[in-house]
């Protein structure tokens, strides 16, 4: 009985334990701590900070990008990409400054590409941490100063541009009617003022004796013949566009599917300036200035006065009449469709309607000055480029005035202030220079637009520099040089240059385009011989026309 006392108290005791052991808390471990996130601080590209986009780079820039503390460098290669916009990636040496807290990154870069720098979230701190926010950095590289071609001289040079760029209206005319395509993509479509340019560039080679005469003879019987049998015409005046093949109008737009009196104002002066130029007694010859006569003589300059007013208009379609409604005012590029209304022997115009209707009484006038140059004509800092070069292949400014302005003056002031606004580059367009510039109407990534210092959208075109020859002849010639040697690879192909680039977000046309074709021939060797002013301003009724507008000058 004792024995049994005993060992039941030893087995309350037990019971009283274990239940004081369970009731026991255990605390829970302590949560483990997350790295810290970091950040960004700074960005250096050879040390210049302009935010997150960088022009004109080397193909050897140094990047510093500063973070908030020291990072990991084993996790660099993991969450740092350089790539172009083609998706090619570049490599790069990474180095660390600053105990680490700057990562230098110097890539190896290609000429005239668009690259960015990628850091992603995926970069860790000496600690562990990962970086706050994803960054990306875009660079565009320099141009390649190395010669593509080998050096020649400035004649030499001048020799293959117009030669080269004579190819697109000659090798590439349409095989039916001998015009030119409107653009090397037209198939059977030509344009009727690029045509024009067309006949004077051909002109130009036969004299240069880059085509036989007798093969542009052949040539301008074509293009002639084709113009009086199959062409379209409404009231002598052609339309903008014509297919190659039969003659029909090819509509610009809904409205503009008949005659456009600036297009066909361009082809009379080509087809003029062909007529001064085949001067010969012979048969072919004399039949062909017969023929261009009469296409001369057709156009009804007066019936585009819609109703004797004084002013002309632009556009007429056979089923909606002047429903576009477009008065021709200046100043603009149409000076010519005046000088030859007024030149006609058969449908003239009188001064009133050069007065008033292009002139505006004199409202075309600005006189401001810009970038250093005051501007006789025309809008804020000149407009685009062709202002000064379309009516200007066959009139010869130099020396010619009248009651508005000097002409010479006006397209060379034109030419200094599109140049200086390109070296003064307000809106830091990559590449623009005093080697880079010319801004005017051409094609645009994924478009067209006429730039100008007023609409400028980083785009160069060629023509507009190679065009002023004969205003900015040391401005022109240096952009010439640097098209050609320093771009040639991108921008020189099988009809001379192609029509435009753009180096801040690097793209190059594989187009080319009549109407910017076209003056590169004409002015590059109305700058070496003015053989295309002397044809043009020979025709007696130039002389006449002109004079009764009011203008005088030496060629008059």
């Amino acid at each position: 009985m004792k024995y049994l006392k005993i060992f039941g108290g030893v087995c309350v005791l037990i019971m009283l334990y274990a239940c004081s052991k369970g009731s026991k808390t255990t605390p829970d471990p302590a949560p483990p701590v997350a790295p810290a996130s970091f950040s960004f601080n700074a960005i250096r590209v050879n040390g210049v900070n302009s935010g997150f986009k960088y022009i004109n780079v080397n193909a050897k820039p140094v990047i510093k990008l500063s973070f908030s503390t020291p990072v990991n460098r084993a996790s660099v290669a993991g969450s740092v990409a350089v790539a172009s916009n083609t998706g090619e990636t570049a490599a790069y040496t990474a180095t660390y400054q600053n105990g680490d807290s700057t990562l230098v990154l110097t890539p190896t870069l290609k000429p005239i590409t668009q690259y960015t720098v990628n850091i992603s979230t995926a970069l860790k701190s000496a600690k562990d941490g990962n970086l706050q926010s994803a960054l990306s950095v875009q660079l565009t590289t320099a141009v390649d100063s190395t010669n593509k071609f080998a050096t020649i001289t400035d004649d030499q040079l001048l020799d293959l541009v117009e030669k080269q760029t004579l190819k697109y209206f000659y090798d590439f005319g349409h095989p039916t009617s001998g015009l030119a395509r409107e653009r090397n993509t037209s198939g059977d479509v030509v344009t009727t003022g690029g045509s024009g340019f067309g006949i004077m560039a051909i002109v130009a080679g036969i004299n240069r004796n880059f085509i036989s005469h007798a093969d542009g003879l052949a040539r301008m019987q074509k293009i002639v013949g084709f113009l009086n049998t199959k062409a379209q015409k409404f009231h002598g005046a052609f339309p903008h566009w014509l297919n190659g093949s039969t003659g029909a109008v090819v509509p610009f737009s809904a409205q503009d599917n008949g005659a456009d009196l600036v297009e066909t104002s361009y082809l009379m002066q080509g087809l003029l300036t062909a007529r001064q130029y085949f001067s010969s007694s012979n048969a072919a010859e004399t039949q062909l200035r017969t023929d261009i006569n009469t296409l001369w003589n057709g156009v009804e300059w007066d019936w585009f006065r819609q109703g004797n007013q004084n002013v002309l208009y632009w556009h007429w379609s056979p089923d909606q009449g002047f429903a576009i409604n477009m008065k021709i005012t200046g100043w603009n590029e149409a000076l010519i469709v005046y000088a030859l209304a007024a030149s006609s022997t058969t449908h003239s115009i009188t001064k009133a309607v050069y007065d008033e209707g292009w002139a505006n009484n004199g409202a075309m006038k600005n006189g401001n000055t810009y970038f250093g140059i005051q501007l006789p004509l025309g809008p804020p800092q000149g407009g685009p480029m062709f202002f000064a070069h379309y009516s200007f292949l066959g009139i010869n400014p130099k020396g010619l005035t009248d009651a508005y302005a000097n002409y010479e003056t006006q397209n060379k002031a034109h030419a200094m202030i599109n140049y200086n606004y390109c070296v003064a580059n307000p809106n830091s367009k990559g590449g623009y220079s005093a080697d880079c510039w010319g801004l005017t109407a051409s094609d645009i990534q994924g478009g067209y637009t006429a730039s100008s210092p007023t609409n400028d959208v980083g785009v160069i075109a060629p023509t507009a520099a190679i065009a002023s020859l004969p205003y900015t002849p040391t401005q022109s010639m240096q952009a010439l040089k640097f098209f050609y040697y320093k771009l040639g690879d991108k921008l020189w192909g099988q009809y001379g240059f192609y029509d435009a680039f753009n180096l801040t977000d690097p793209w190059f046309a594989d187009s080319y385009l009549a109407i910017d074709q076209g003056p590169i021939v004409i002015m590059v060797e109305n700058y070496r011989s003015g053989l295309l002013w002397n044809l043009f301003m020979s025709a007696p009724e130039v002389k006449t026309g002109m004079k009764s507008l009011g203008f005088a000058g030496p060629n008059l």
